[in-house]
């Protein structure tokens, strides 16, 4: 049942303790279950969604995601308050 590793994952984002532990995977479900859409092009993901201006394009370094990427997510998550609200499905 997707939403109880999302809500954890989410709030691991947020929080900002753990950027360089987080895992790729991890943050690309997340971002799908945000309602994000991707494009695989090679190592290159690129999200998107209606409504949010900025496209991400991120990289897996190894199994792991980029610190500064998770700080970009981060950031995205934050100025368009997306996860935020229980009413938010995940």
């Amino acid at each position: 049942m997707p939403g109880r590793r999302q809500r954890k994952v989410l709030e691991m984002v947020l929080r900002g303790r753990s950027d360089a532990n987080l895992a790729f995977s991890d943050l690309v479900d997340l971002l799908q279950a945000l309602g994000f859409s991707q494009r695989i092009s090679g190592s290159h993901h690129v999200f998107w969604k209606e409504g949010v201006i900025e496209i991400m394009n991120l990289q897996p370094r190894g199994p792991k995601a980029n610190p500064y990427q998770v700080r970009q997510v981060r950031n995205i998550l934050m100025k368009y308050g997306l996860g935020a609200n229980d009413d938010q499905p995940l």
